[in-house]
């Protein structure tokens, strides 16, 4: 198997990027993805065992990207913790109203190989989603909040629902809405840890 480093195997892998992210992976096929990359088939193979192993190939390649993105989106917004939360949304958002966007490629890709639930790369979609969510439960424990493995959860729960409602509807909006709904989660949170650091009186003398 020739190294990942390798410019051929990086060609290929752009290519069945754009083409599987704009097409979905069961319309497109190998010979498509060997033309859009500029090479034969037999190249492609020798690079990638299967149509499988792209697939699998694709997704991981995008799991760093796409995580570094949305802390660079958190970094580099202004304000509180719910702000910043929000910020995440807002650009999600942004980038819903380009023509390309097609929604979230791990969502998808796993929606589209549902019946085949060992599929190496649906493990490499769970194992993204659960690296996002590890980063928010760090990110809020961070911050003092008690409960922060529940609210990292219903933080990706409404991630992934506005992806599949946004991409229904063809509506941002939705993800803005999510987006502050996450925003008065967070806030609650850190509202509840002041009250439970807040040192309590004593009782009144009777």
């Amino acid at each position: 198997m020739a190294r990942s480093s390798d410019p051929t195997r990086t060609r290929i892998l752009a290519a069945a990027s754009r083409l599987f992210y704009a097409e979905g992976i069961r319309t497109v096929s190998v010979d498509a993805v060997a033309e859009k990359a500029g090479i034969t088939k037999k190249t492609l193979y020798y690079h990638f065992r299967s149509k499988d192993d792209l697939v699998a190939a694709y997704l991981a390649a995008r799991d760093q990207p796409n995580l570094e993105l949305f802390k660079r989106w958190f970094d580099d917004s202004e304000g509180a913790l719910p702000d910043k939360i929000a910020a995440i949304f807002r650009q999600l958002a942004r980038a819903a109203r380009h023509p390309k966007w097609r929604g979230c490629g791990f969502l998808r890709t796993t929606a589209e190989l549902a019946n085949l639930p060992g599929h190496p790369a649906i493990r490499i979609g769970a194992a993204h989603k659960k690296k996002f969510e590890a980063w928010l439960q760090t990110t809020f424990e961070a911050a003092g909040i008690a409960a922060s493995g529940e609210l990292a959860r219903q933080m990706l729960l409404l991630l992934d629902g506005a992806f599949a409602v946004v991409l229904l509807h063809r509506d941002a909006s939705y993800m803005e809405t999510a987006g502050e709904a996450a925003r008065a989660l967070t806030t609650a949170a850190l509202a509840r840890r002041a009250k439970s650091a807040a040192p309590r009186r004593p009782p009144a003398a009777r």
